[in-house]
């Protein structure tokens, strides 16, 4: 079976259009996800007062990135789970349990990066 699909949405933007979509569902819907950006703001204002170095800002952009990214894995992986499984299941939970901590790895990555990055700047 074939998928067809209408000429207004083909071509190389039709991809995007889907990122796009998710990425405003994710900020629409998701609390930890608009946390992580408040915060990636929070500290893209904190590197300007800095004058963060091209490297300090390489540094900070993939952290940010690398939160972000593992925070929309872990909302697309719960989305799934719950699609696929809505009743409790053992393995469901450990499955959602698993990418939580990849965010949680994540975020605690980021931290020290920022720690890296700007305790120089306060002592």
């Amino acid at each position: 079976m074939s998928l067809v699909l209408s000429d207004k949405r083909k071509g190389s933007l039709f991809g995007f259009s889907h990122a796009w979509d998710g990425l405003k569902a994710v900020v629409r819907t998701e609390m930890n996800f608009r946390i992580h950006l408040i915060t990636a703001f929070l500290v893209m204002l904190a590197g300007l007062f800095f004058r963060l170095t091209a490297v300090e800002w390489i540094m900070i952009f993939f952290a940010i990135g690398l939160v972000l990214i593992a925070e929309m894995l872990n909302t697309a992986i719960e989305k799934t789970l719950d699609y696929l499984k809505p009743d409790l299941h053992p393995q469901a939970k450990l499955i959602k349990d698993l990418s939580a901590g990849a965010v949680l790895i994540s975020a605690l990555v980021a931290t020290v990066v920022g720690l890296l990055v700007f305790l120089p700047e306060f002592l």
